[in-house]
């Protein structure tokens, strides 16, 4: 519950005494207003629970249900490849896929790492090859 109450750094007599009972009609209100929303807070919370209960109930109930048929043997790999099939589709709805500049920033960089390895190899494979037709010369 929220207590409202004012402080003044001066007191008067006259007006202290109808200030007074402002104080008290107010803190009254809010006392009320705070009252009927701690009960709103608490019945959507008992609401979110029964909901959340009845969905578990649900849940319960179609996996029983799954759970009591049973396929030919010869249906199950089909019924396996379905399965697979509907849980590759559950994931990728779960990704949370870039936007369009964050997926060029990511081109451009996997582009230019490329390049750069490309160029370190090439200059690697140039020495090396320098290298050898040198040993090689000698010999």
């Amino acid at each position: 519950m929220a207590n409202v109450t004012r402080i003044k750094a001066k007191d008067d007599g006259a007006k202290n005494r109808a200030d007074k009972s402002d104080d008290a009609e107010i803190t009254r209100k809010v006392t009320i207003k705070a009252k009927k929303s701690e009960n709103k807070k608490v019945r959507a919370k008992e609401n979110a629970e029964a909901k959340k209960a009845a969905k578990a109930e649900k849940k319960a109930e179609r996996k029983a249900a799954k759970q009591g048929k049973k396929v030919f043997i010869l249906f199950r790999p089909f019924v396996a490849i379905g399965r697979y099939i509907k849980e590759s589709f559950q994931e990728v709805r779960q990704v949370r896929w870039p936007d369009r500049k964050s997926t060029w920033k990511m081109t451009l960089s996997v582009v230019l790492y490329v390049i750069l390895i490309a160029t370190i190899i090439m200059l690697l494979d140039a020495f090396f090859t320098f290298i050898f037709s040198k040993i090689l010369s000698n010999v």
